[in-house]
């Protein structure tokens, strides 16, 4: 399938100040009064801004202090697959009130996700999936042919948009949002894939940026290899984290035994099928569903928990709060959501055959001993067969004059440092790397340094010098209520987008 042409900056730029300028209706949403809803229409095709259309869900909360407001701060929490709206719903738990009082807080779920128009696939379809994890070319096969029938439902289910999801279509989205909330140049902040919304912006309208805060940074270089094997390093170092912690804590319910032997034995009784996760009868847990729990209990972090869920699986009691179990699991109804479209078409992570995808798991494998590989990426990697690259991985080339904020913890399971960091390197001058010297993913809220460096930036567009580290502080934080750690809000694959009141936390 050939590629599109994509369009020039020029192009870009028209298309989208013509779509803004329809502007948005604003009316208290329904599943949160307090904020307000709209809508804004925007061509599914760039390349033919006249054509079919769809409505993007938007929400936003007015600055608390009309008087010292600055403008609109767009949003977004990431994924790809998780609500904008909903974060806006749920910003006064995150931002801090002096942000609150001077920005108009705006999120909106990008083309593809949620509200607007999300990719979906019939359930019956979506249900025939094999297990992601691949053992020889028989499953390499039956992958193979199983993607030709998924893609063909889902783009049948979805309609022409199936095909124009990627972070370059939500960027010129994202333009003819500040067009439409009467901004001349844009204030954004993004977490994870948020930041790569706010990249491809940066590349198409780098003369419209006013304040681009990127919280944890995916790196759009990145082919299969490096995305893999930079991805499984990041496991491991979390699990290495965790492991000394739970050596050096007596708090751990582990602490004093040989935590890697017990992490192993979990492993291989769940490649044997004998192991199964606390309340789930029908089905033996996976080794990947295994590791899924070591990266989402890093995510926050939240050490204690993931020592309690492992000494569970291992035969001892279950701790107050269990997660529910991860990765994709069949759906109910007639639909089931699927997210990884847009990061099929961000990111080239086709194999050939399963002489190379085994080759990229034995690497992973040396690279990370203890969590063999990441599980995002080997969960989402098959599902990307027979699907094209429309946003194709590449340098960043940023030409804008106006300073840019980068942050990231040293330790990341999700987004590794190290991919802030080639980031920032592309960029160049214009960017400034912070680094948070902790744990998790998302630096913002979890300490009073990065969270008051990130305000400064976006209210008086101040960067810290280069190479500016915060230091873990105490817990003392910016944040009203600190939201759980373990990142369970953001599994998307076992239901259909959420449509209730309830906001989504910002991990």
């Amino acid at each position: 399938m050939l590629l599109p042409v994509p369009m020039s900056n020029a192009a870009a730029a028209g298309a989208t100040a013509a779509a803004g300028q329809s502007g948005i209706a604003w009316a208290p949403c329904e599943e949160e009064p307090a904020a307000e809803c709209g809508t804004l229409t925007v061509p599914i095709d760039w390349s033919e801004p006249n054509g079919p259309a769809i409505d993007l869900a938007v929400a936003r909360r007015k600055a608390t202090d009309p008087a010292a407001r600055i403008g609109s701060l767009v949003i977004n929490p990431g994924g790809p697959g998780v609500s904008g709206v909903e974060a806006a719903y749920g910003a006064p738990g995150f931002f801090t009130e002096e942000l609150q009082r001077r920005f108009d807080i705006v999120g909106f779920d990008p083309r593809g996700v949620g509200r607007s128009n999300p990719v979906i696939c019939s359930a019956s379809v979506y249900n025939q999936m094999p297990h992601t994890v691949m053992a020889s070319q028989a499953d390499f096969d039956a992958w193979n042919a199983f993607t030709r029938k998924l893609h063909k439902d889902c783009r049948a289910r979805t309609g022409p948009l199936y095909d124009h999801v990627d972070s370059a279509d939500v960027a010129r989205d994202l333009d003819a949002l500040r067009a439409a909330l009467g901004e001349e140049r844009l204030t954004y902040y993004g977490i994870s894939y948020g930041t790569l919304i706010g990249q491809m912006y940066a590349e198409l309208f780098p003369g419209r940026i006013r304040a681009l805060a990127l919280d944890s940074n995916m790196d759009h270089s990145l082919g299969v290899k490096g995305f893999l094997y930079t991805e499984a390093i990041a496991a491991e170092d979390g699990f290495d984290e965790f492991a000394a912690w739970c050596e050096a804590d007596s708090s751990c319910v582990l602490h004093g035994r040989d935590i890697r032997a017990i992490w192993q034995d979990l492993l291989a009784k769940a490649r044997r099928g004998e192991l199964y996760y606390p309340g789930v009868t029908d089905r033996p847990m996976t080794e990947l569903q295994v590791i899924y729990n070591g990266v989402l209990g890093n995510e926050g972090p939240d050490w204690r928990l993931l020592s309690e869920v492992i000494n569970a699986l291992a035969g001892g009691p279950l701790p107050d709060w269990l997660p529910p179990l991860p990765g994709r699991q069949p759906v109910a109804g007639e639909v089931a959501v699927l997210p990884t479209a847009v990061l099929c078409q961000d990111y080239n992570l086709r194999v050939r055959n399963y002489r190379e995808y085994a080759a990229l798991m034995r690497s992973s494998a040396r690279l990370a001993p203890d969590m063999r590989y990441h599980p995002y990426p080997i969960d989402d990697m098959p599902i990307c067969l027979n699907y094209p690259t429309t946003n194709p991985p590449h340098r960043l080339r940023y030409t804008g004059s106006a300073p840019l904020l980068l942050g990231s913890s040293l330790h990341d399971p999700a987004t590794p440092y190290g991919w802030s960091a080639n980031v920032a390197r592309q960029l160049g001058p214009k960017a400034v790397l912070l680094t948070y010297e902790g744990w998790g993913h998302r630096i913002y809220g979890k300490d009073k340094c990065q969270t008051d460096i990130f305000d400064q930036y976006l209210i008086s567009l101040a960067v810290p010098p280069p190479g500016t580290r915060c230091a873990v502080g105490t817990a003392e934080t910016t944040l009203k209520r600190k939201p759980p750690a373990w990142p369970s809000s953001r599994l998307h694959w076992a239901a259909p987008a959420p449509r209730g009141g309830s906001a989504v936390r910002l991990q």
